[in-house]
């Protein structure tokens, strides 16, 4: 293999502080790189670097790179020294990046057929049919269903899913010779990620594509890289093929990484338990959310049509239950959890604690009640706010009478119950989001999350963007903090919610299947499905789903 990509002596400072520490790797042709390590290692820093696009940092070394011409013969260029323009002409064409939170990352103001087919034109020379032709097939290509009408929507329009298949098939509309993929399936379900990583397979294969996989899941690098980079502290402590470093892992940073690899059974059944009140604590009748949607032609001129995101949804939770919501991406799990939340407006009946949701007079009382971590950290975090201001705002808003200090004191309390201290992180209160990594900020937004004590609890994908340790550091938390609470959760794991009172199943903004995990699985339905395609994609974290089955029939029976 010919070198594409050669790394020397990398460093990334920011205001004097070393982030990424003088290292060495590279990258070959058609080649697949896992660069892994915990949150805050410095693996987006070291991506990013390579397109200068790390903001008020200090880089030095070199990143030299031989896929700018087409003649082998043409010297590689430094991509730190280049000329800004020279270096826009590769960003997005020879070199794209798919970022970790697509919602920060398109553009709110654009449809999302618009912003692949304005990359086409820009990069390509595509006329505008020609380009809004391809980023159709484009958008097709990433399994997003109903892709003519997808690509008229808006972001804000699309689920977590779907916003991170948008931005994959914008990076890949090029056919770039690098792709910087900086966690491309966190957000997806089993199914969506596996056609994902079959699609970049593919696509890799096809034009000798080489990938840089940043990523915290080790099973992925197991199925997917060629080689992996193991980066702690801005060191790279490990690198070699896949083989090789998860086979005999010389260094402990490696093994550690390798050992902590959690087990997801995180809830734990209330067997009964009665924890006050046989009564409903939220209650779900007939709900039915839907959005008015642009109809093509002379009659969108004089009437709208709709979309109906979530269809006669009914169910209640008593107090310390656990309610798990699992479904492939884009069937109304978010919007079934916004809606219970009061954010989105819907049709039927909802109660909480026996009073109607959004027509309470003491709907300021019932917030506290229900407290919620988002899938996506970055976009549900003030940019303006400091760490100190995002998570005590919960206490200024129902605990007015506490001073500034005691604000202060339960703050650093609960980032501390997530594993963030002022001794790891200097200056942690007053910094901000942008400050911090991925995995940091969605600890950010759990510490503010459980710092009101609220009675429901609503997890969507909490822990999907944290390293393996990190995961189970905060799962370890949540166990703890569950317990007495209801809660809401919804996951594409499916060992997650597998312990959960009551699953929903939804497809379509339905729901097609309700029970307990081994009564789903012996029935043999939609759950089963999903749990098989699952156990294929990361078949060392399952049991044989067969024995599984047979051992919950026997059990029946």
């Amino acid at each position: 293999m010919t070198r594409l990509i050669e790394v020397k002596n990398l460093s990334v400072s920011f205001a004097g502080n070393a982030v990424v520490h003088d290292i060495n790797f590279h990258i070959d042709r058609g080649e697949k790189l896992a660069l892994v390590g915990e949150s805050g290692s410095g693996k987006t820093v070291t991506a990013l670097s390579f397109l200068r696009l790390v903001q008020d940092a200090k880089l030095s070394g070199s990143v030299m790179f031989s896929g700018h011409l087409d003649t082998a013969n043409d010297p590689p260029v430094d991509l730190l020294a280049m000329p800004e323009q020279a270096l826009r002409g590769l960003r997005g064409q020879d070199i794209s990046m798919i970022f970790q939170e697509p919602m920060t990352a398109l553009n709110p103001l654009m449809t999302i057929g618009a912003q692949i087919a304005e990359v086409l034109q820009l990069k390509l020379g595509q006329s505008r049919n020609e380009a809004a032709k391809n980023a159709l097939e484009r958008i097709a290509e990433t399994g997003i269903p109903e892709p003519a009408r997808r690509a008229s929507a808006y972001p804000h329009q699309l689920s977590g899913g779907q916003r991170q298949r948008a931005m994959i098939a914008m990076a890949l509309a090029c056919q770039p010779k690098l792709l910087l993929a900086d966690e491309p399936t966190t957000a997806l379900d089993v199914t969506v990620r596996g056609q994902i990583l079959d699609l970049i397979t593919r696509l890799q294969q096809k034009n000798g594509m080489a990938v840089l996989m940043i990523t915290h899941d080790l099973n992925l690098v197991r199925k997917f890289a060629d080689r992996v980079i193991i980066m702690e502290c801005g060191h790279i402590v490990e690198q070699g093929t896949v083989a090789e470093v998860f086979g005999n892992p010389t260094h402990a940073y490696t093994r550690k990484l390798i050992d902590s690899a959690p087990v997801r059974d995180v809830m734990e059944q209330a067997s009964g338990e009665n924890f006050g009140s046989d009564k409903a604590l939220l209650q779900a009748t007939e709900m039915r959310v839907s959005y008015p949607i642009a109809l093509p032609g002379m009659p969108g001129w004089f009437r709208k049509g709709e979309f109906v995101a979530v269809k006669r949804a009914s169910f209640s939770l008593k107090p310390g239950q656990t309610l798990g919501v699992v479904g492939e991406s884009g069937s109304g799990k978010s919007t079934l959890a916004m809606a219970a939340l009061g954010l989105l407006g819907h049709t039927g009946d909802l109660q909480l604690t026996g009073k109607k949701w959004q027509s309470s007079s003491a709907s300021k009382a019932l917030r506290k009640i229900m407290q919620v971590v988002f899938q996506d950290p970055f976009s549900s975090l003030s940019p303006r706010l400091t760490v100190e201001e995002i998570v005590g705002e919960g206490l200024r808003v129902h605990s007015p009478s506490l001073s500034k200090s005691e604000r202060r004191v339960q703050v650093e309390k609960s980032l501390a119950d997530v594993g963030m201290t002022n001794a790891q992180y200097p200056g942690l209160l007053d910094r901000y989001p942008h400050e911090f990594s991925g995995g940091q900020r969605q600890r950010i937004a759990i510490a503010r999350a459980i710092l009101a004590d609220p009675s429901i609890l609503i997890l969507d994908e909490a822990t999907s963007s944290l390293d393996s340790e990190s995961e189970a550091l905060i799962q370890d938390g949540l166990k703890a903090l569950r317990k007495g609470r209801t809660t809401f959760v919804i996951a594409h794991r499916l060992s997650t919610i597998r312990s959960a009172d009551q699953i929903l199943v939804l497809e379509g903004g339905q729901i097609v299947e309700r029970g307990s995990h081994p009564q789903l699985m012996a029935r043999g339905g939609r759950y089963r499905e999903l749990h098989d395609k699952q156990y294929n994609l990361e078949s060392d974290r399952y049991v044989n789903p067969g024995e599984e089955v047979a051992s919950y029939e026997t059990t029946a029976g």
